[in-house]
């Protein structure tokens, strides 16, 4: 009896050969899980991060704050520069918030709209003139995608700061889309549902009853479980890929069915 032949392993896709890209927040969590798979797909990928000390192996680390306007323009710059030019920006930096809108002073709604809204607007404005460089000389390559949550379309409680932040990110990414398509830049955004990030884990460690937490946050998607990282990473490069070069204007929801699925209870 013979033994059969292995299979050899398909080869990985190289969908971004030739082009760069710079995912903010890149230095963990979904940021982290996108610039390494933009990076295995065969793009020149920045990371620009407040300390990007954890930027995937391969990727170019650059340090900012996007709260700090000259700051990103500088790191924008800096990236650019080292890539060779900018076809994908992937915003993702972002902080999350708990509360009613009793819980939160004014000065942490200033604070959490200043990194997850404005953060995404100076960084869309210092890459916007690369990308349409880019798109005049690639077209179809150019791309804007902002990570933004199912709390944009879902209302969940203990959330209200947060999801404000995240429905004036879905609000900036059709209005975006709408101001660049004819410039040849593609504006879309991701909405995960509860995602196993590190974000995720010190919100568990603050909980009195961790396990309990959740099992809680498991079984308010209908699958079952979080959403992981790789997932959603994986989402973000499809609408940032050359694959969806008519997709516009669009949020694709990674969330275990959460936003649109009404399952009756159990039994």
């Amino acid at each position: 009896m013979t033994t059969p032949a292995s299979v050899p392993a398909p080869a990985p896709l190289q969908d971004f050969a030739g082009l760069t890209a710079l995912v903010t927040g890149g230095a963990s969590g979904i940021g982290a899980a996108t610039a390494a798979l933009l990076t295995a797909r065969g793009a020149r990928v920045a990371v620009l991060d407040r300390d990007p000390a954890g930027a995937p192996e391969g990727t170019v680390p650059v340090a900012a704050d996007v709260t700090d306007d000259a700051a990103v323009r500088a790191a924008v710059e800096q990236a650019v520069a080292e890539l060779g030019g900018l076809h994908v920006l992937v915003s993702n930096a972002g902080i999350g918030a708990i509360g009613t809108v009793e819980d939160n002073a004014d000065q942490e709604w200033a604070r959490v709209l200043d990194v997850n809204v404005l953060g995404m607007v100076r960084t869309a404005r210092a890459a916007l003139p690369h990308l349409r460089a880019a798109a005049a000389d690639r077209p179809g390559c150019a791309s804007i995608t902002h990570t933004c949550s199912i709390a944009a379309t879902a209302g969940l409680p203990q959330r209200a700061l947060y999801s404000a932040s995240k429905g004036a990110v879905l609000s900036l990414t059709l209005a975006m889309a709408a101001d660049h398509v004819r410039e040849g830049v593609r504006v879309n955004c991701v909405n995960p549902g509860t995602a196993d990030t590190p974000w995720i884990g010190r919100l568990l460690d603050q909980a009195e009853d961790p396990a309990a937490e959740r099992a809680a946050l498991d079984a308010r998607q209908p699958m079952g479980r979080l959403v992981t990282a790789d997932e959603v990473a994986a989402a973000i490069a499809y609408l940032a890929s050359p694959a969806a070069a008519g997709v516009t204007g669009t949020a694709l929801a990674v969330d275990g069915g959460m936003q649109g699925l009404r399952l009756r209870p159990a039994p």
